[in-house]
C-alpha cells in the first residue's frame, strides 16, 4: 500500500519469529512475498518490521544499546532506568542491505548470542573497547565529538515513558486478577529490558522491550579446540549487579522500618556492597552474598552519579547508615518525575481503570455484558439515540470479533480491547464535533464526574461499596462492584486533560 503512493520506497523487512530468543530464526527480506515468509507464517507466527537502514555507526560497526528499566509500581506508575547500558556489536563492517549481503548475520543483527560465534568477535577488558561496552563509553565518545548527550538521554527517556504507558493498561488488568485486593502499596514488580537502535541522526528508536532480560554476567571462553570455561565480564558486571542491587534496595520492604544500629558483621566496609540485617528473607541474603563475592572484581560506576538527599555524603554519622557504604542509587527515577509532560497519553489507561471497575468478579479479565450495560447505566450514556438494546448489539459484535482474534479462551465476554473500541465509539457518538483526542477525553472526563457523584451519594447514605456490601439499589453483584470507589492512585478526573470536569458538567447540563 505504502509502495502504491510512493513507487521509489524500496524497504527491507526484518522477520523475528514469535516467542523468539536469541536471535534465533530472524531474517531479513526485500520482498513481502518472500517464499520463506509464506512458508514460516504457516507453521509459526511472527512479527515483521521495516528495517532501520541507517543506524549510527563506530567504527564502522552496526550496535544497539540495551537499557535496563524498573517497572517499580503499576498504581501509582514509576518508572526507573538504568543510569548506564550495554552496547552490543556488530562484528562484520556495516552495509545498507542488498540481495547479496541480506544472510549477513553479523553484519545486521547485533545479538550478544549470535555475534559471540563470530571470529571477530572480541573480548575486552576494558568498558569502551571491544564487542561489548558500556552504554556510557558510547556517550563519552560522541560527546568528545560534539553531540548534545543530553538530548540523546532525553529522546530516550521520553521513548521509554511512552512505551511504558502503552503497557501499563493491560498490566493492570493482569495485575489486579492476579494479586489480593486490599494489599496496601506494590506487591510485585519488573526489570524490562529495552532494546534501541540509535539512527545516523541520534533519533533514537525502540527494536523491542524484553520481558526478561538475561542477567548473565558471565561469557563462555574457548581455551583450546572444544574446551571452553566461563569467566567473570567487566561490562556485565558492571552494569547489571548494580542494577540488581539498587532494585534490591528500591523494593527492599523492610527498608523504612529497619533498626536504625546495625552490628558491624553486617557492614561491608570494604567492598561497598549492602549489608545483610537478620530481618532479610534468606534469599536476599543469598543473593547479597554472591554481589560481596562479584564485588572484589566490580569497579566504580562509569556513570557520575549526583548525592541522593536522602542518602548520606559520609558514613562518620552518630547512628551509621548501611546504605552510606554503598554506591549512589544506578536507577533514576523518570515517572511520576517527568508525568506532566506525558500525563496527556495516559486516557487509554484512566479507561482501563473504568474497565477495571466494572468487571465485578474478582479474577476475570473479560466484562460481562451485565457490567457493560452497568457502565452505560452509572455513566449515564443511553440516551434516545442510543438505547439499550443498541448497547448490548454493540457489545456482542465487538465481543465477537475480538474473541474470533484472540488464542485465549478461557473466559468468554469482552477485552479490554474491545472495551477501548467500544469507548471510541461511544466518544464519536457523544462529541461529533470534537477531533479523536478530545472526543475521547470528554468521554472519560464525563464518566469519571458521574461516577465519583455516584461514589458521593454511596458514602453520604452510609452505604459504601468499598465494605463489599450489596447496595439495596443495585440491581446486580456486577453493579454492586461497580460503585465501589475507584482504585487507590485513580484521579477521579485527570487534571491534565485537555476538558476539565467543569466541560463534562456543562456537557452534562
Amino acid at each position: 500500500m505504502v509502495k502504491d503512493g510512493d513507487p521509489s520506497w524500496k524497504p527491507t523487512f526484518i522477520v523475528k519469529p514469535d516467542s523468539g530468543c536469541q536471535g534465533d530464526g530472524i531474517y531479513l527480506i526485500k520482498d513481502p512475498s518472500d517464499i520463506r515468509l509464506a512458508g514460516t507464517l504457516q507453521s509459526r507466527p511472527a512479527v515483521v518490521q521495516e528495517y532501520i537502514c541507517k543506524p549510527l555507526l563506530i567504527d564502522k560497526l552496526k550496535f544497539d544499546i540495551r537499557l535496563y528499566v524498573l517497572l517499580k509500581s503499576l498504581d501509582p506508575l514509576e518508572i526507573y532506568i538504568a543510569k548506564d547500558g550495554l552496547s552490543r556489536f556488530c562484528t562484520e563492517p556495516y552495509q545498507e542491505p542488498s540481495p547479496k549481503n541480506l544472510h549477513h548475520t553479523f553484519m545486521h543483527l547485533t545479538n550478544y548470542s549470535l555475534n559471540i560465534h563470530s571470529g571477530n568477535f572480541v573480548h575486552s577488558d576494558s568498558t569502551s573497547t571491544g564487542s561489548k561496552r558500556t552504554f556510557s563509553s558510547i556517550l563519552c565518545r560522541l560527546s568528545s565529538k560534539g553531540v548534545d548527550i543530553k538530548k540523546v538521554w532525553s529522546d530516550i527517556i521520553s521513548l521509554v515513558i511512552k512505551t511504558v504507558i502503552a503497557l501499563t493498561p493491560e498490566l493492570k488488568v493482569f495485575y489486579q486478577s492476579d494479586i489480593p485486593a486490599g494489599r496496601p502499596g506494590p506487591t510485585c514488580f519488573q526489570i524490562l529490558g529495552f532494546d534501541i537502535l540509535l539512527m545516523k541522526n541520534l533519533k533514537p528508536i525502540l527494536l523491542e522491550v524484553n520481558a526478561n532480560p538475561s542477567m548473565r554476567i558471565e561469557h563462555e571462553q574457548e581455551l583450546s579446540p572444544g574446551v571452553f570455561e566461563n569467566v567473570p565480564s567487566l561490562v556485565d558486571e558492571e552494569v547489571k549487579v548494580a542494577v540488581i542491587r539498587d532494585t534490591l534496595r528500591l523494593m527492599d520492604p523492610l527498608k523504612n522500618k529497619r533498626e536504625n544500629h546495625f552490628p558491624d558483621i553486617y557492614v561491608d566496609r570494604k567492598h561497598r556492597f549492602p549489608p545483610v540485617s537478620d530481618r532479610m528473607s534468606s534469599s536476599v541474603l543469598q543473593l547479597s552474598k554472591l554481589f560481596i563475592a562479584r564485588s572484589q572484581k566490580l569497579k566504580q560506576p562509569a556513570v557520575k552519579e549526583e548525592p541522593s538527599d536522602s542518602e548520606p555524603a559520609s558514613a562518620s554519622d552518630a547512628n551509621p547508615n548501611p546504605e552510606a557504604h554503598l554506591p549512589s542509587i544506578c536507577l533514576k527515577q523518570v515517572f511520576p518525575k517527568y508525568a506532566k509532560q506525558f500525563n496527556y497519553l495516559r486516557l487509554v489507561d484512566r479507561m482501563a481503570n473504568l474497565f477495571i471497575r466494572f468487571l465485578g468478579i474478582k479474577g476475570t479479565m473479560k466484562l460481562g455484558p451485565t457490567g457493560f450495560r452497568t457502565f452505560i447505566r452509572n455513566c449515564k450514556l443511553s440516551s434516545s439515540s442510543l438505547s439499550m438494546a443498541a448497547v448490548d448489539i454493540l457489545y456482542i459484535d465487538i465481543t465477537r470479533r475480538w474473541n474470533s482474534m484472540t488464542l485465549d479462551q478461557r473466559d468468554s465476554g469482552m477485552c479490554l480491547q474491545g472495551f477501548v473500541e467500544a469507548f471510541f465509539y461511544l466518544a464519536q457518538r457523544k462529541f461529533k464535533m470534537l477531533p479523536l483526542h478530545e472526543q475521547v477525553a470528554s468521554l472519560v472526563d464525563l464518566c469519571e464526574y458521574h461516577l465519583s457523584l455516584l461514589d458521593e451519594k454511596r458514602l453520604v447514605c452510609g452505604r459504601s461499596g468499598t465494605s463489599g456490601g450489596r447496595a439495596p439499589d443495585s440491581g446486580t453483584p456486577q453493579e454492586a462492584a461497580a460503585s465501589a470507589p475507584l482504585a487507590q492512585g485513580t484521579p477521579p478526573a485527570c487534571t491534565n486533560s485537555a476538558h476539565k470536569v467543569s466541560n463534562s458538567r456543562h456537557a452534562l447540563s
